[in-house]
């Protein structure tokens, strides 16, 4: 499949950000619970999507039907069999979102991009436009 280079470089930083945030809360909750039998502890691949009990990362939304309009939708998964207690998710979702937002600044200066909470999930909006092609 052809991508345009703006597109790539763009998600590229964010694949950055998700991977210093992914080593965060690897060190932070990563022994809260026991890892998926499947699931290769961390470290034990190239890419941090596919080890350790976190994979956290984003995909593209349109926006339809949303308060913000299109951009990412964050995802946030616990590679375990055991059940994942609200409070526990919700506290290692709003680290994610806060360390996220002060990232954001840095990798995209001037886009004004912000993740914050779309209706039941959270979202990074803003201009997320690649410029001029």
């Amino acid at each position: 499949m052809l991508r345009h280079r703006k597109l790539t470089e763009w998600e590229g930083k964010l694949k950055e950000i998700f991977d210093e945030i992914d080593d965060y809360v690897e060190d932070s909750y990563g022994r809260l619970y026991p890892l998926h039998p499947s699931r290769s502890k961390r470290g034990g691949t190239s890419n941090k999507e596919e080890d350790g009990l976190f994979n956290i990362g984003a995909s593209y939304s349109a926006g339809f039907g949303s308060e913000h309009g299109a951009g990412y939708v964050i995802e946030v998964r616990v590679a375990t069999l055991e059940n994942v207690e609200e409070s526990v998710r919700s506290r290692i979702e709003n680290d994610i979102v806060r360390m996220l937002n002060q990232k954001l600044d840095k990798a995209f200066p001037g886009k004004k991009l912000k993740a914050e909470k779309d209706g039941p999930v959270y979202k990074i909006h803003g201009d997320i436009s690649l410029g001029t092609v």
